[in-house]
């Protein structure tokens, strides 16, 4: 390959009088390159920079052309944004995305790289990563591997140099969208909109596929490097069945650092499996999906309210809301992300939290005893619930700050107080 580049220069001479004509002369210059039967296999012959080679559609007809990372293919999911300024891995790894595309909203991913401390599960769930920029190297002690090649190791599709502001505010404006992504040149604009508009996410039991196998036992504390709370560790030891309906490994590290000892469960263990090992309390752990596609885990909660005390996170707190006889609706485009503020309307405090959810407990539906306890200060919804008589608890949002800030860690020491007080009392 060659390039030719033609230029006009003066000639410079200090004897040449100043009243003589000056002379332009022309030159031409060849730069020429080789490249390799494998370079142009690659397609480097014609341009040395990728181009746009992926797609996301979305159902309302928009089409954004991208640059693929990570896995190749074609994927269907949910569009949903994340406000989160850092903690991608976390986010990639929180099984509560399972079905999801997750759109950041902070331009610059990548940068920090992956490592293996960081992971809030055993695999990814998420459908696909979508970002603005994808950082070309990456700058952190930790760091193992860069981003791209980690989500192709795990079959993760992602794009980049894409209008993410743009997509977000479609997004703010028309709701979460079903949307497909795709780096397959066969497939046409209308054969991908038909996909996104066929696919459907309400309704589906998506805690069946995050959900683990069997039980198993729950041991793992804090990292001491990490820990904030040095005094979090409990005198006394409490017995906790946590059910696994996607539940991330931070919220059952806190809980082992307050002296718990856990043991998991599936999504599908029988409440009466449960009340046998005589547990001081149970946690219905963040998962995926509609609480309403799970009648199942509903049932399981309402034959476990009122025996021992509960404390429900995001998908658990949802499951506890339609236990209790409220209902559940599906927000507009949902909260996701590090920054949404809290109102606790007990101390009166707001709290900056971890948020990840697309459904939300409707306050007007729940009966007479049961006390909402905090409220999103973005738009009022329900996002905390407690009924002492039946010594239950619940949060709609992270409290383990798996990205996020730590306000919100004392929940875990409430759960603490609420087993202890049960047991004082029995």
């Amino acid at each position: 390959m060659a390039l030719y580049i033609t230029c006009k220069t003066l000639p410079f001479c200090q004897s040449q009088p100043a009243t003589s004509p000056l002379k332009s002369r022309v030159s031409t210059i060849r730069c020429s390159v080789s490249l390799s039967s494998e370079d142009v296999a690659l397609g480097f012959g014609e341009r040395p920079w990728k181009t746009a080679d992926a797609r996301l559609v979305l159902e309302d007809g928009s089409i954004w052309r991208a640059k693929s990372f990570g896995a190749s293919g074609t994927q269907v999911g949910e569009v949903v944004f994340n406000t989160s300024m850092t903690g991608y891995q976390e986010i990639l790894t929180d099984p509560s995305y399972a079905g999801q595309f997750v759109l950041m909203t902070n331009p610059h991913i990548g940068n920090t790289g992956i490592n293996p401390e960081d992971e809030e599960s055993n695999q990814c769930f998420l459908g696909g990563l979508v970002i603005r920029s994808l950082s070309l190297c990456t700058s952190n002690w930790r760091c193992t591997k860069p981003l791209a090649d980690y989500l192709a190791e795990r079959n993760i599709m992602g794009i980049y140099d894409v209008d993410t502001r743009a997509i977000t505010r479609r997004l703010r404006q028309d709701g979460s969208l079903i949307g497909v992504l795709s780096t397959e040149d066969s497939k046409t604009d209308d054969e991908l909109l038909e996909m996104s508009r066929r696919w459907k996410i309400v309704g589906v039991d998506l805690i069946s596929g995050v959900s683990c196998e069997a039980p198993y036992e729950w041991a793992e504390k804090t990292n001491s490097e990490w820990e904030f709370n040095k005094d979090v560790i409990s005198g006394e030891k409490f017995h906790v069945v946590a059910y696994d309906f996607g539940t991330k490994h931070n919220i059952l590290r806190r809980l082992a650092s307050c002296g718990c000892r856990i043991t998991v469960v599936p999504s599908k263990w029988p409440a009466s499996e449960t009340l046998k090992m005589q547990p001081d309390g149970v946690l219905f752990s963040n998962g995926p999906g509609d609480p309403a596609a799970v009648p199942y885990a509903v049932e399981t909660v309402k034959e476990i309210i009122g025996k021992v005390p509960v404390f429900g996170i995001c998908m658990g707190h949802q499951l506890i809301g339609q236990a209790l006889g409220g209902k559940t609706f599906k927000m507009k485009f949902g909260h996701h992300g590090g920054n949404h503020p809290v109102g606790n309307l007990r101390n009166g405090c707001v709290e900056i939290s971890a948020q990840n959810h697309n459904y939300a407990v409707d306050p007007a539906s729940l009966p007479p005893g049961v006390e909402v306890t905090h409220v999103n200060l973005n738009d009022n919804s329900c996002a905390g619930l407690a009924c002492p008589e039946l010594k239950l608890m619940s949060l709609q949002y992270h409290p383990e700050s798996s990205p996020g800030p730590h306000d919100s860690d004392p929940a875990f020491r409430e759960f603490i107080q609420l087993m202890k007080d049960a047991k004082q009392n029995a």
